[in-house]
């Protein structure tokens, strides 16, 4: 998501990091069309158009505004046939190994979508596809309908999860083990509010993510400002284990079952390398148990930060 104008603007830069991620042994690329409208995508083509295609698995989402036409967007079958095509030329690809549903659409019967994406894996357009950010009962709907209509069914699901997010362990990463989904987090480090800079004796850092975002960054919302207290209470624990709290945050959420892997996002080589080693780290109970007194089970502490709103809350009409 940072490679591009959202985040590093340098091409050969940010091709710099995919390569030294692919050296480090990452073999899991993802990004989406809408990252930085499709800079992001090209800027992946790019990089593994040097034979590097065929040992990644590559990754793409479609579901947000493309451009000012209605039509642009969302999980109908006229616009994913439309957008693989997109995404399949930016990548410079004839394949994409994971397609998802960047978010839910109240607009489009699930059924639709499913069908448009079996079409693309028989067509071997796609080889597999999964959702993102779909609360649990969508997740479930979704498997029964496949079920029911003989169709593909996603093989994915990537949710928000870190220390500081942790709404998906009430009933998210249970329904995705009971139905064999593998799971893949966005924003371990919530964001950044876990990279060590966010501390309650400084200053918060600015960025154009905090500008688009106020919700999950003004420090002077109640619920942005305990979860800077968290993150200050969760860098003194990755103090005395002996990590960074970079490491920490990303250990923590490839430590659960359920999870298959962490999707990190660095902007800069220096951000990719200071969150490689996490692969390699274990934490024992007394960590973990620590973690849970600081952020309960299941509790996310800004409501923001889950990635949706529910739309049977909101707006308040809905619920009259």
């Amino acid at each position: 998501m940072m490679f591009g104008s959202w985040g590093n603007t340098d091409h050969d830069a940010s091709i710099e990091i995919i390569h030294r991620a692919l050296d480090a042994g990452i073999n899991f690329i993802d990004t989406a069309d809408v990252y930085s409208q499709g800079e992001s995508e090209e800027i992946v083509g790019k990089a593994l158009a040097d034979g590097r295609r065929e040992s990644v698995v590559l990754a793409t989402k479609f579901h947000a505004p493309m451009g000012e036409d209605p039509n642009e967007r969302g999980n109908s079958r006229r616009w994913i046939i439309r957008e693989v095509e997109n995404s399949l030329r930016r990548l410079q690809t004839d394949w994409i190994d994971l397609y998802q549903v960047h978010r839910p659409d109240v607009g489009t019967d699930i059924e639709e979508t499913l069908s448009a994406l079996t079409d693309l894996v028989r067509a071997g357009k796609i080889r597999y596809f999964g959702s993102s950010t779909f609360p649990a009962g969508q997740i479930v709907e979704a498997q029964w309908v496949a079920r029911e209509r003989h169709l593909e069914r996603f093989k994915t699901e990537q949710p928000p999860y870190s220390m500081l997010v942790r709404g998906i362990e009430a009933d998210v990463l249970g329904s995705c083990q009971r139905y064999g989904i593998a799971v893949i987090p966005w924003s371990p480090l919530a964001g950044g509010w876990l990279s060590g800079q966010y501390r309650t004796s400084g200053e918060i850092p600015r960025s154009r993510r905090a500008e688009r975002l106020p919700a999950r960054y003004d420090a002077s919302l109640a619920t942005n400002r305990v979860k800077l207290e968290a993150a200050e209470a969760l860098a003194l624990v990755a103090e005395e284990a002996g990590l960074s709290l970079i490491e920490l945050a990303i250990a923590w959420v490839i430590n659960h079952p359920a999870v298959t892997s962490a999707i990190i996002g660095p902007r800069t080589l220096e951000h990719l390398e200071s969150q490689l080693p996490a692969a390699d780290i274990k934490l024992d109970a007394a960590i973990l148990d620590r973690i849970d007194e600081i952020v309960p089970p299941g509790v996310t502490l800004n409501p923001a930060d889950q990635g949706y709103e529910n739309p049977a809350l909101a707006p308040a009409a809905r619920r009259r």
